[in-house]
């Protein structure tokens, strides 16, 4: 495309303002904005400038009510026949592996990729070397190999695929991990305007973690499942150091009910707990996330003076390799929903500008809303305490001091079950504890092997 398709392009849309700077653009910078306009899709983009004018998107009734989920308490006589049926799949090779990782390490203090952290208690085990080994100590014990899908974003492909290079895949096979960048999408001002973050550069973020069902068929990971005959993916978000991947007791629940989307979720700690709620929406099971809950709402109680929404969304779910392909063969399917920010430009003048003020809006989709379009959907409460503990923050909650507690107290309870004499058992400063997946997933696991723990001590690593 030349500069005079690109010209006709924009205008036809009303974005010809993108061109301001073009004479002073070097040759490169020019081909560089060149392609960045060929990847837009305009006739997306001007149904999502839809999404900004007053009159549509004004808050249509909403009306909640509970989803049907199975409690742990309701778990207890049922798992050990779910696992058997979820362990069945992973012998029959019918599992792959799904992990968002599109993210940056910046709210953490950290140059690079989220998943490079440095999180565990003795070996600082990067996230993506702990998700590999786990995954890596799942096909071990079933015999069959777990292929990993690994959907990144443009800013960290390139470090993330490096990393895994350098690391041997964390022995993995490297045919058996796929990577791919999920899509992004420009912004605009209250106007409707594209901006332009850079004279040659237009702003765009990526399109949420709904995209990724996206991704996945447009990358052709959809594809690699059909050839492979996986017929259920786990999806998980890289910043759950308790993450129980491809656990057999939710698959085989999920397989139970022939669902096309299950989901894991935990007892909401307090009402105004930032998390998600599964529920039903006008009669559909989804997500409502806190901030759109009313306090009435997040307040409520039930009949037995509990919390009436109790059920948080942890981010992980069973998806039917076929439902991926029924969210997308006719279009995506997911809807986009609008989010007012402050977004750094270039003003006409050509100065970069940090608003204080919000001032555009970004567009993203959920990967729960596909939730709405499952004919069965399973929710399923699991113990925060072994499977919930997100990396988020520097410091003070979901940071890398909770994290390292959360898996330090993991461990010692599974020692303290093995009949291991403990000096403490609590998890403070002077005691930091690890076991490897490849010695141990599973509390089951470690009490198999008890006879090859060593001595305690109040730093140890067990592998």
């Amino acid at each position: 495309m030349d500069v005079k398709m690109c010209f006709d392009l924009l205008k036809k849309h009303g974005q010809e303002h993108v061109l301001k700077f073009w004479d002073e653009l070097s040759e490169q910078q020019q081909e560089v904005l060149i392609k960045q306009i060929e990847s837009i899709d305009f006739s997306l983009l001007d149904k999502l400038i839809g999404l900004t004018k007053n009159d549509s998107h004004t808050d249509d009734p909403v009306s909640l009510d509970l989803a049907e989920t199975l409690s742990l308490s309701e778990r207890k006589s049922r798992d050990a026949e779910m696992i058997e049926l979820g362990e069945g799949l992973l012998k029959k090779g019918k599992v792959g592996a799904f992990l968002v990782a599109g993210g940056q390490g910046s709210r953490l203090g950290f140059d690079g990729p989220k998943g490079v952290y440095p999180i565990t208690p003795v070996k600082k085990k990067s996230l993506f070397q702990l998700h590999a080994e786990k995954i890596l100590a799942m096909s071990i014990k079933y015999k069959k190999v777990i292929p990993w899908y690994i959907m990144t974003s443009i800013e960290n492909h390139d470090d993330t695929v490096a990393f895994f290079e350098k690391n041997n895949f964390f022995g993995l096979n490297k045919n058996d991990v796929m990577f791919f960048s999920q899509d992004m999408l420009p912004a605009v001002d209250k106007n409707g305007k594209l901006i332009l973050a850079e004279k040659d550069k237009i702003f765009m973020s990526p399109n949420g973690h709904g995209g990724s069902l996206k991704a996945l068929w447009d990358s052709g990971a959809h594809a690699d499942l059909v050839k492979r005959k996986i017929e259920y993916l786990f999806y998980f978000q890289v910043d759950n150091v308790l993450v129980n991947i491809c656990d057999p007791a939710f698959l085989g629940y999920h397989r139970h009910y022939k669902a096309q989307m299950s989901s894991k979720v935990v007892r909401k700690a307090f009402p105004g707990e930032k998390m998600g709620i599964i529920c039903k929406i006008n009669g559909k099971t989804g997500v409502v996330e806190y901030s759109d809950l009313s306090e009435e709402d997040m307040y409520a109680k039930d009949e037995n003076g509990e919390l009436k929404y109790w059920a948080g969304s942890i981010a992980i779910h069973f998806i039917d390799t076929k439902f991926i392909e029924t969210e997308n063969k006719r279009g995506f399917q997911l809807p986009y929903h609008l989010a007012e920010k402050s977004i750094p430009f270039v003003d006409p003048a050509g100065r970069k500008v940090n608003p204080k003020e919000k001032n555009g809006y970004k567009f993203e989709t959920f990967v729960f809303d596909a939730l709405a379009h499952c004919k069965i959907s399973v929710s399923l409460e699991v113990s925060r305490e072994n499977e919930f503990s997100a990396l988020k923050n520097k410091e003070g909650v979901d940071s890398e001091e909770t994290a390292i507690r959360d898996l330090n107290n993991l461990y010692l309870r599974w020692l303290h079950k093995a009949g291991m004499v403990l000096s403490d058992t609590s998890a403070g400063n002077d005691i930091n504890i690890e076991i490897s997946p490849l010695f141990a997933l599973t509390e089951e696991d470690l009490l198999k092997r008890k006879d090859a723990l060593p001595t305690f001590s109040k730093k140890m690593y067990i592998e």
